[in-house]
C-alpha cells in the first residue's frame, strides 16, 4: 500500500489507537532518520511478538530442534551479547528489552528477530555459508535492526489499513482476540511476507553499525553477502524481487563502510 493511501485509509478509519507517525530509532552515525506511520500500537506488537515466538520456541522443543548445537548456541548468544548494548545508539530502551536467544536445527538458511527481541538464527545459515564470528554479527545486527526499526509493527499495520479498506470497519475491538490477531500477523510477515527493499537497505545500514560499534570488523557484512551470492546459482533482477539484489546490497555497504570504520576502530581500541 502507499504512503498515502495508508493515510487516507488511517484518517477514515478512525481507530481506536489511532494512526500515528512516528520517528522509531534515533539517526545513528549512519542517519537513519525516515518517519514511519503505525496504526497498531508498540504494545499490542510486543505481545503478539511474544505469543508467536513462544509458538516457534514450543514447537522447535517438541521436534527436538531447539539449542541442539549447544556450541552454535552459545556462539550466537556470545556474539548478539556483544551487539545488544550497541542498540542503545538507535533506541536507550532496547538494551532492557527482554531479550530471548536461539537457535534452530534446520538446513534452512535464515534468521530473524521479532518485535522486541525475539532471535532465532538457523544452523543451516551458519553451516552452509561457514560464517565467521563478524559475518554471523553482520547478520545478527541486521535482524536486530528490524526490530529497532519496528518494520513488523510497520508491516502489520499496512496489512491492518488494507483489512480496514476492504471491510470498511473502523475499530478492531478485544484486547483478547486484537492480541491473539497481531501475533498472527507477527507470525505471517516473519515468516511468509519479504521486508520491502526500504526496510531491507535501513536494516543493512543500521546493522552496519551495530556491528562497528560491537567490535566486528563491518567488511564482513559484504562477504556474507558474497557468500550469499556464490551459494545461489541465480538471483532475480532487482526489480523482480522485493529485496535489493545482492550486487546491489554489496555496493550500499561499501559506500556506507567509511561511515562506519571509526566506532570499528574506536571499539577495537577499547577492548
Amino acid at each position: 500500500m502507499r504512503h498515502w493511501q495508508l493515510g487516507i485509509v488511517c484518517a477514515l478509519s478512525l481507530c481506536a489507537a489511532g494512526c500515528a507517525t512516528v520517528q522509531t530509532t534515533e539517526p545513528g552515525a549512519v542517519g537513519i532518520d525516515r518517519k514511519q506511520r503505525m496504526l497498531v500500537s508498540e504494545e499490542e506488537v510486543e505481545k503478539g511478538a511474544e505469543q508467536a515466538y513462544a509458538q516457534e520456541v514450543q514447537q522447535a522443543k517438541t521436534t527436538g530442534k531447539l539449542n541442539t548445537n549447544a556450541q552454535l548456541t552459545t556462539r550466537v548468544r556470545h556474539i548478539a551479547q556483544r551487539l545488544i548494548p550497541e542498540t542503545k545508539a538507535f533506541r536507550p530502551d532496547a538494551p532492557a528489552w527482554k531479550w530471548e536467544i536461539n537457535t534452530l536445527q534446520t538446513d534452512d538458511m535464515n534468521a530473524y528477530a521479532m518485535p522486541g527481541g525475539k532471535i532465532m538464527v538457523y544452523s543451516g545459515l551458519v553451516d552452509k555459508l561457514q560464517l565467521t564470528d563478524a559475518e554471523l554479527a553482520a547478520v545478527i545486527g541486521h535482524e536486530i535492526s528490524h526490530a529497532l526499526r519496528e518494520h513488523t509493527r510497520e508491516r502489520v499495520s499496512r496489512a491492518y489499513a488494507q483489512q480496514l479498506a476492504l471491510a470498511g470497519l473502523a475499530v478492531f475491538t478485544g484486547a483478547g482476540d486484537a492480541a491473539m490477531g497481531v501475533a498472527n500477523q507477527v507470525a505471517s510477515v516473519t515468516f511468509q511476507l519479504p521486508h520491502s527493499r526500504e526496510q531491507e537497505s535501513e536494516a543493512d545500514i543500521m546493522g552496519l553499525e551495530l556491528m562497528a560499534r560491537a567490535g566486528y570488523d563491518p567488511h564482513s557484512a559484504v562477504s556474507v553477502w558474497q557468500k550469499m551470492m556464490a551459494a545461489e546459482k541465480s538471483a532475480p533482477p532487482q526489480f523482480l524481487s522485493t529485496h535489493p539484489s545482492p550486487g546491489n546490497r554489496i555496493e550500499e555497504l561499501q559506500a556506507r563502510i567509511p561511515k562506519v570504520l571509526p566506532l570499528y576502530q574506536a571499539a577495537i581500541k577499547k577492548a
